[in-house]
């Protein structure tokens, strides 16, 4: 038996999350006592920086016939794989395309699954892993009594770290199966950080007023180093772009800081930002109900109190 984490790409790169799924792949085997490789599929231009995180062994599917992204494709690829090096635990980011892989792959395998982990198994002979509940409200352990695995592990829960082993990089030999989808066009954002791996996230509502005003949050942003975010009804108003629309209908994200201004706090926008390390809220309105699930309020009218907050910041990170 061994761990085989799936190393996605976008556009030919590994992303963070696959940084971190390595590093959280490498601790889950080294506490069962196992060994850890990971798979690619595509032609991954950073697979030498992957090779740092501590898999045995890197298998990458480099064939012509690859479509991406075809979870059914991708699903059978792997399972092969996991079968083919006894590989009984299958670990994927909780991400768009590792939630559309997972339950394909537990189908196949014959395997339990369990989504957004956000932990180790705890210590003891059983695999128990724990996950949030109710938007964040709950915490809930689940005990995997099946022989093969699947996990998806939500972002934010091991930092990447680099091994100081270098993995062998072997092409996998796997039959990948016909293609269920024709791709069409695709269309992706390039430029920023995506917001389910962004560590910073400075986001604004209705209290912006308006698109013309979005100015100052984006100084703001562009200071920290961040990226921008906003609520449904300023995606809904199209004032802002839709994959910026953060909370129960739009993107759920775990950074380490989210900065929410002029927001009100609905529990739709609560239920996505919640899982935030760090909550920083300024709003005008006292009892605006985000102020509590804050870590840090700031009652101000916020067209004053965000060009301070980014002087702010301009100084200390001058300093």
């Amino acid at each position: 038996m061994s761990v085989l984490v799936f190393a996605e790409n976008l556009k030919g790169v590994c992303k963070k999350s696959s940084f971190e799924a390595l590093t959280y792949s490498r601790m889950l085997a080294d506490k069962l006592g196992v060994g850890m490789s990971a798979v690619t599929i595509g032609t991954v231009s950073n697979i030498e920086e992957l090779a740092s995180y501590g898999a045995d062994k890197i298998y990458q599917i480099n064939k012509s016939e690859v479509t991406p992204f075809d979870s059914k494709q991708f699903a059978k690829a792997i399972a092969d794989l996991a079968q083919s090096i006894g590989a009984t635990t299958i670990v994927a980011s909780h991400s768009s395309q590792g939630k559309s892989i997972a339950g394909r792959l537990a189908v196949r395998m014959n395997a339990g699954l369990v989504t957004a982990v956000n932990s180790l198994p705890q210590e003891g002979s059983d695999f128990i892993v724990r996950r949030s509940l109710f938007s964040g409200k709950a915490l809930a352990d689940y005990k995997v009594n099946s022989t093969n695995k699947v996990i998806t592990v939500i972002g934010n829960t091991v930092p990447p770290a680099k091994s100081d082993s270098v993995s062998d990089i072997v092409d996998a030999e796997v039959t990948l199966g016909a293609a269920s989808i024709n791709v069409l066009e695709t269309k992706t954002v390039d430029g920023e950080i995506p917001l389910p791996e962004a560590e910073l996230v400075v986001s604004a509502g209705r209290g912006m007023k308006g698109p013309e005003n979005w100015g100052i949050i984006e100084d703001l942003a562009q200071t920290m180093g961040a990226t921008t975010a906003c609520s449904r009804p300023v995606a809904d108003a199209d004032w802002r772009p839709h994959h910026e629309h953060v909370g129960q209908t739009g993107v759920a994200i775990r950074p380490n800081l989210y900065i929410a201004i002029g927001i009100s706090g609905a529990i739709q926008h609560l239920a996505g930002v919640n899982n935030s390390k760090v909550i920083v809220v300024i709003n005008k309105d006292p009892e605006a109900p985000f102020f509590k699930a804050a870590d840090y309020g700031i009652v101000a009218d916020l067209f004053d109190a965000v060009p301070k907050l980014n002087e702010a910041f301009k100084n200390v990170l001058a300093s």
